[in-house]
Order: structure tokens, then sequence, then C-alpha cells
């Protein structure tokens, strides 16, 4: 199974929008191309894995791959495709033994974090801020020099922070694997079209 281009994350605020199992549902029909992170550090377990059940079943058939952010256990139990895991969450080694499925990824916020998790054995890292992300104000970003540093260390890359459709194709030129983010899908008038548009660098021929 090959790793989406595009990660579609939520958080707690997403998760709460009334159509969003439809919209869900919507960027599904894109297949493979995408996945969809069920993250939401707020929720008790069993809420998250009532969330991850029916997000689950709502991506069904359709290819699209379902993450579960810091929780291998929770990953394990509904048979998700990956698990994300942050700072202060387990290790890959560790995340492994719970979670022996598909893909472990590590976000990283530096080159010396980046090169750790590759020796861990991470299968992909989620590096950032690239530009300014509302969801992480106090954070300078790093640029899109900062994502070539890290696209060098070995594992698939996906950029995160303030990545937006117009913003693709100066990610694709670092090399990144693909990008990631929260209000540049979530917050467009039509998450799905601006996932597509998101991909088009990487599909161009």
């Amino acid at each position: 199974m090959n790793l989406p281009r595009v990660h579609a994350i939520t958080d707690a605020r997403v998760l709460a929008f009334p159509g969003f199992l439809e919209a869900a549902r919507r960027l599904a029909t894109l297949g493979a191309r995408v996945a969809i992170h069920l993250r939401d550090r707020t929720a008790s377990g069993r809420a998250l894995a009532d969330q991850a059940v029916a997000l689950r079943d709502t991506l069904a058939g359709t290819g699209t791959a379902l993450i579960l952010n810091a929780r291998p256990d929770i990953a394990a139990a509904v048979a998700a495709q990956g698990v994300q895991l942050g700072e202060g969450d387990l290790s890959v080694a560790d995340a492994r033994r719970v979670f022996p499925r598909t893909w472990v990824g590590r976000s990283v916020h530096g080159v010396d974090e980046a090169r750790a998790a590759a020796r861990e054995g991470a299968d992909y890292l989620i590096a950032g801020t690239t530009y300014p992300s509302a969801s992480h104000a106090g954070q300078a970003p790093r640029g899109t020099g900062f994502i070539s540093e890290i696209v060098a260390v070995g594992p698939p890359v996906l950029a995160i922070g303030g990545v937006t459709p117009e913003r693709a194709d100066e990610v694709h030129a670092t090399g990144a694997h693909g990008v990631a983010a929260i209000r540049g899908i979530w917050g467009a008038s039509d998450p799905a079209q601006a996932v597509a548009r998101m991909l088009e660098p990487w599909e161009a021929r």
C-alpha cells in the first residue's frame, strides 16, 4: 500500500462539525491518494474509539487510509492503516509492538528530530511548521528550505503548517512526498476540491 500524498488532519473542532462524516465521505472519493488522521487530544479513549469506528466505517471500501494520532492501541483495535506519533508519545519501536500494521509516522520540527525518527524506523515524517499557521500561532514558520532539509534525511516527508492548494507547487519542489493540513482542507468551502488541487503537482505528467 502506497503512502497517500495528502493527509487531512482533524482536531476536536473539525470532529465537532455537524457534517464531518459527510465531508470525510466526499474526501474518500479520492481514494488511496488521501489519508484522514483522527486526532483529538482532548477525547477520552472510549470517545476516540467511537469516533474511530464511525470514521473507519465511513471510509470502508474507498481505499482512503485511516490514521490514528498518538494511540496505537486504538489504531490496532479498529484496524486502522496507520498511527501518527508526536512529541511525548511512544517511541516508534514501542508503537509497533502494539500496532504492527502498515505505517508508523512521526511528527518532527527539526533536522535532529527527523534523524532520530529515521533511526527509530519511522515510515514517514510530518514536518513543520512550513508556513504561518493558525493552528500553531506561536511558532515561527520554517519555510520550504526547512522541508528540503528534512527530505534529505531519508524517509518520505509530508509538509504541514499553513499548507493550502496554492502552496502545493512550492512544497512539491522541495522533494516532499506530499502535504498534511487541517484548516487548508477542512476550512475550505469544498474540502474534497481543496484536496484534489493539493494533489495536482504530484500527479502532473
